[in-house]
């Protein structure tokens, strides 16, 4: 890993003909976004919300990932599905709650008490929820095959 602080850095560039923005960062594919459907955009494309929640889901996997490998936790599939609810707080919108619904995959040998606490651990260790304001909530499941 590289000495802190690291940087990121993404442009956004739109016109006013359309209601979506280019999204581009180097080394890494283009995306297009749009306004959701809530907010009277089209709904067909990612949205700064989806992003945003695409990323509490995309960084629980990678921690858990991290977590696993250095615990040696031998895992066979994990599937994160995240709710993110915005709502209004003191005038102001923001995203106030996470669920992170996560469901592991396993051998048989593998002791789902270890299995729970390493998805545990990377709950906290999530770099993005930890940057959020929402609160988060782990619901976990172990399933051996």
């Amino acid at each position: 890993m590289q000495a802190f602080p690291h940087h990121y850095q993404v442009v956004a560039a739109a016109d006013n003909v359309d209601t979506h923005v280019n999204l581009s960062s180097q080394g890494v594919e283009s995306l297009v976004s749009a306004p959701p459907a809530e907010f009277g955009g089209p709904g067909d494309k990612w949205s700064p919300e989806s992003l945003l929640v695409a990323a509490v889901a995309d960084c629980f996997v990678l921690s858990f990932r991290a977590v696993a490998s250095a615990s040696g936790l031998p895992w066979l599939a994990l599937r994160c599905e995240v709710d993110g609810v915005l709502d209004r707080q003191d005038r102001v919108t923001q995203f106030t709650a996470f669920t992170v619904n996560a469901s592991l995959t396993v051998g048989p040998d593998i002791e789902e008490g270890q299995a729970l606490r390493i998805l545990e651990k990377a709950e906290r260790s999530c770099l993005i929820t930890n940057s959020l304001s929402g609160t988060t909530h782990l619901n976990a499941t172990v399933v051996r095959q």
